[in-house]
């Protein structure tokens, strides 16, 4: 998913031209509401951002950084009826709950109705998403994969570069959600800070064109 690191509001998909956008509107009213400093819309090119993140995210498999990997992903997996198990998910929802506080007071304040209320639907449809993917209560937990058996996994894909060049999209979608994969747009600079949850690649940061 990426934000914008203005509003810290998910961005839209969009096509200007036949080209695909992410954007933001940000109408007047919501920032004098919340004061909060936001163009009007901002704009990021989609095409601008696939292929650095492709490239970073591979970097995590190149030669170089493929044991420090395979010991994060091995580190990473949940221990059987873990306490922090659903963490991620709990988290969402309470940034999702802050914001539905804040939509009703802009709406308070006199914010259009109906762009409040798509920004509503919106924030309770993830929040939704982030429910389902609270652990259940009851139930066999999944079985940890030994650092052999992902090392198997990682040497049978091969080139990572151009597994996620040519993965079709809704794969490569999957691969970010399982990723936990989070993007900040930062209009101002123009970049965009990714995070996923291998704690040796945490926070880099990719330079793109964008425009505002």
């Amino acid at each position: 998913m990426i934000y914008c690191a203005a509003c810290d509001r998910r961005m839209q998909g969009q096509y200007n031209h036949g080209d695909a956008y992410y954007r933001c509107r940000f109408p007047q009213e919501y920032a004098l509401a919340n004061q909060v400093e936001h163009p009007r819309n901002v704009y990021l090119r989609e095409d601008a951002l696939t292929d650095p993140l492709d490239t970073w995210l591979a970097s995590a498999f190149a030669p170089h950084h493929i044991q420090q990997t395979i010991t994060a992903m091995t580190e990473s997996q949940p221990l059987d009826h873990s306490p922090a198990a659903g963490t991620a998910a709990q988290t969402i929802i309470t940034e999702c709950d802050a914001k539905l506080e804040r939509y009703r007071a802009a709406l308070d304040a006199g914010a259009d109705p109906a762009v409040v209320t798509g920004w509503i639907a919106q924030t309770q449809a993830e929040r939704a998403r982030a429910e389902a993917d609270l652990p259940a209560n009851t139930g066999t937990p999944a079985r940890r994969m030994s650092r052999a058996e992902i090392t198997t996994l990682v040497d049978a894909l091969g080139d990572i570069t151009a597994v996620l060049r040519d993965a079709d999209p809704a794969d490569k979608a999957e691969v970010h959600r399982q990723l936990v994969l989070r993007l900040n747009y930062q209009p101002e600079t123009q970049t965009v800070r990714a995070a996923i949850d291998l704690s040796a690649h945490r926070g880099q940061i990719i330079c793109v064109r964008g425009g505002t």
